[in-house]
């Protein structure tokens, strides 16, 4: 009799209240959970240090805008093109924005990668679930795009910034 003809005859028997199943869909039906957990709880941080790096993004770039805004004036004043200063204060956020992706990508590759841990501690039931974090080619991809975004909507503020402000106050401007 195999593990099916089992389960049938447990469940056929109205003395007993089991549930037969493999050892293989136990493990499984396990780990799937603490997989849904594992993937929640990552997406969840991944999405507030994203929030936390688009208002950093913000930041610096405003900032930056406003450091310049002598220069950008003079820019503007000599006739450049609103879009071509917008798109180079656009190209210096996504710039700066990939480069820190790429930096974190690197981290998170070289200190996670492979990295084991177990389930032993948060079990009700003394089952042990270990499993590896494997930082995939798909995953660097979407780190990266990521940060691309962020880079982009981080930028577009600055951008549009240095393109409205009045030349003749942003010339004024003392340091």
């Amino acid at each position: 009799m195999g593990a099916a003809g089992l389960a049938s005859e447990l469940a056929r028997d109205p003395r007993l209240d089991v549930t037969a199943e493999t050892e293989a869909d136990y493990y499984q039906e396990q780990s799937g959970q603490m997989g849904r957990f594992v993937k929640t709880l990552g997406y969840s941080i991944a999405g507030m240090m994203g929030l936390a790096a688009l208002f950093a993004a913000l930041n610096a770039g405003t900032s930056a805008t406003s450091a310049r805004t002598r220069e950008i004036a003079t820019l503007v004043a000599l006739g450049i093109d609103d879009r071509a200063i917008a798109a180079s204060v656009l190209a210096e956020s996504v710039l700066l924005a990939l480069i820190g992706g790429a930096l974190g990508s690197t981290a998170a590759y070289l200190l996670f990668n492979g990295h084991v841990a177990s389930t032993f501690f948060y079990s009700r039931n003394f089952s042990q679930v270990v499993f590896a974090f494997v930082v995939t080619g798909g995953v660097l991809a979407q780190a990266v795009v990521g940060a691309l975004l962020i880079g982009v909507v981080g930028g577009m503020m600055p951008a549009l910034r240095a393109t409205r402000m009045p030349v003749a106050q942003a010339l004024a401007v003392r340091r």
